[in-house]
């Protein structure tokens, strides 16, 4: 994994697993699952995969609903960054 979609990971994927649970397109437990097998992965010393792809490749979510997901996402971090700067 290089450094930028490490980055990418420990930025959005806390906030993409709580998202895609709001959105009703995932359970607690599906969420702790793809937590799980990422964690297994990287142990293994395999690369680190992102939530979106893991939940995808379980036939969680389908490629619509990780996009809606990701646009709120980047939305929510967008907002939060405005609102640091004293806009809204």
């Amino acid at each position: 994994m290089t450094d930028i979609q490490k980055s990418i990971s420990e930025k959005y994927c806390p906030r993409f697993g709580q998202i895609a649970i709001e959105m009703g397109f995932i359970t607690e437990a599906q969420l702790k699952e793809a937590l799980c097998i990422q964690v297994d992965e990287e142990l293994a010393g395999k690369s680190r995969r992102l939530l979106g792809a893991i939940l995808f490749d379980k036939d969680l979510m389908t490629g619509d609903q990780i996009e809606r997901v990701l646009n709120a996402v980047l939305q929510k971090t967008r907002m939060e960054e405005n609102a640091g700067k004293g806009q809204k």
